[in-house]
């Protein structure tokens, strides 16, 4: 499934594995953010950090007449304020899909998987 965006000239059609790029860019380029995490944990291994290639796994869009919702899956450092780490994605996500794709999210649900200890 792809999101629909009319337009005077037409209807632009942008597939969601672009946008699970995008989006997991986004979410992993902030601070506290260790990776990207599978939506479907069971089926995909429990412990995995997804690579880049992989991001359409913890990335769910949604798209309901002219609402886009979009569900990113991640893992946190520990020690760091979850909260504000979820505050810091939502953002970054919501900028990034304006900028890049001209897609306007009307809500970003960030779902934190698991919490991961560094070794320095």
């Amino acid at each position: 499934m792809a999101v629909k965006i009319k337009t005077k000239f037409g209807t632009v059609d942008i597939d969601n594995d672009v946008i699970a790029n995008v989006v997991g860019g986004a979410a992993t380029d902030n601070y506290g953010v260790v990776g990207m995490a599978s939506r479907n944990q069971l089926r995909d291994n429990v412990n995995v950090i997804l690579n880049r290639e992989n991001y359409f796994k913890g990335v769910e869009v949604k798209q309901h007449d002219n609402d886009i919702i979009i569900n990113v899956y991640i893992i946190v450092a520990y020690g760091n304020k979850i909260s504000e780490i979820s505050k810091n994605v939502q953002s970054k996500v919501k900028y990034n899909l304006q900028s890049m794709l001209g897609v306007t999210a009307n809500s970003v649900n960030v779902i934190v998987q698991g919490v991961q200890v560094l070794n320095d």
